[in-house]
């Protein structure tokens, strides 16, 4: 009886809300590999100084995937993230806000070579998703 009431009682703890999953794009862990990825192809599709690593790029993709999956979210809220066209215009905005901080926009195009050359030599996430030609 003991045992039962013991197995209950973990049921219930980690039942509650407190345990519960927190949205996959809220989720800080995500939300970080997505910006890196983002801001590396930011870059490499504004500056034609700069060249994806794509194989690696696919490998830190397949790594979140990874957490994911050992997080406890199933295979369907991670593709439902990749359908999540709110969370990933929020990010792209995130990101060109971030870019134009830095001395990157529309209006100073080498901006974006002089971040990426930056990423790539300070040897950031971002900077190992890129390449400079």
């Amino acid at each position: 009886m003991r045992r039962f009431l013991t197995t209950l009682a973990a049921l219930a703890a980690f039942s509650s809300p407190v345990f519960a999953l927190q949205p996959l794009h809220e989720n800080p862990t995500v939300v970080r590999g997505f910006y890196v990825i983002g801001l590396a192809d930011e870059l490499r599709k504004r500056c034609d100084d700069l060249s994806p690593r794509w194989l690696r790029a696919y490998n830190y993709l397949k790594s979140l995937e990874k957490f994911a999956r050992e997080a406890g979210y199933t295979d369907a809220q991670i593709e439902e993230l990749g359908d999540n066209k709110a969370a990933k215009e929020a990010l792209r905005i995130r990101i060109r806000a971030d870019l134009v901080a830095r001395g990157a926009s529309p209006e100073n195009p080498e901006g974006y070579c002089t971040v990426g050359r930056e990423e790539i030599a300070k040897g950031s996430a971002a900077g190992k998703l890129l390449r400079a030609k």
